[in-house]
């Protein structure tokens, strides 16, 4: 005759100290869910490096990062790992020592190098839980848009950060209704030729652009120009896609 136990189900482990205050606040379930969540971040640049501080804060699991960059001066007014003692290093290296400093028990995998459309081609997203596309260059961000589109993976995608100066227009939308973005534009334009017009997350803003402020490259590493930047926008399209996250962990 078999027994049915009236023993309540295992709780989740203790949260660590540090996430204290945390899971005061959303819980211990969805604090086990975060921790058990597997998180692509693509590009640690002004919104990329912020996006990841703020996963690794709110107690995510596992990361992989990926960057083929080093600091440049330039990048001190808007990139977490940009500082004077800095320039020249590998923002994919400094990040990592971050992140491994605010959970020493983050899983965390360091990829230094660029995505090119030609190796997004041949990635495997499956093994990620989400994909932070923070590409500031629009064909290689199609092309893993479209990659996880076709696997299934959930991703969170960012616009355009330069050129804004209201925090009070960011808002996270599907790409089908963005607007007043230039760049966002470009994106959907070569989504709809790869067969993508909808389903895709992204953060942008619709303040209006002033084209004065975009300046022309050299096109190399597919990025053909770009817009000035203030401090505290590509910031907060970090904490945008990082929220994304938690509040679908939480089931808002």
């Amino acid at each position: 005759m078999s027994s049915v136990s009236n023993q309540p189900a295992p709780k989740p482990e203790t949260a660590p100290h540090w996430l204290q205050r945390t899971e005061l606040l959303i819980g211990a379930d969805t604090l086990d869910k975060l921790k058990n969540l597997h998180v692509l971040v693509i590009g640690l640049g002004g919104v990329g490096s912020y996006a990841a501080e703020f996963l690794a804060r709110a107690g995510v699991g596992r990361m992989t990062i990926v960057d083929g960059d080093t600091v440049d001066l330039t990048n001190t007014n808007r990139q977490l790992p940009a500082l004077h003692s800095t320039v020249g290093q590998p923002k994919a290296a400094i990040m990592a020592a971050r992140l491994l400093d605010i959970n020493p028990a983050l899983e965390l995998t360091v990829k230094e190098e660029f995505f090119s459309p030609e190796h997004i081609k041949t990635m495997q997203f499956t093994p990620y839980d989400y994909v932070f596309d923070c590409i500031d260059s629009v064909q290689p961000k199609q092309y893993v848009i479209v990659a996880c589109k076709q696997q299934g993976v959930r991703i969170v995608s960012s616009m355009g950060a330069g050129g804004r100066v209201d925090p009070s227009k960011v808002q996270v939308a599907d790409i089908s209704q963005t607007f007043n973005c230039p760049f966002a534009q470009q994106v959907r334009k070569g989504l709809k030729r790869k067969g993508v017009r909808r389903g895709v997350t992204v953060v942008f803003s619709f303040e209006i652009v002033d084209r004065d402020t975009c300046m022309m490259t050299d096109g190399s590493r597919f990025k053909k120009s770009f817009y000035g930047t203030i401090s505290y926008i590509p910031a907060l399209f970090g904490l945008h896609m990082a929220s994304v996250v938690v509040r679908e962990a939480v089931g808002k």
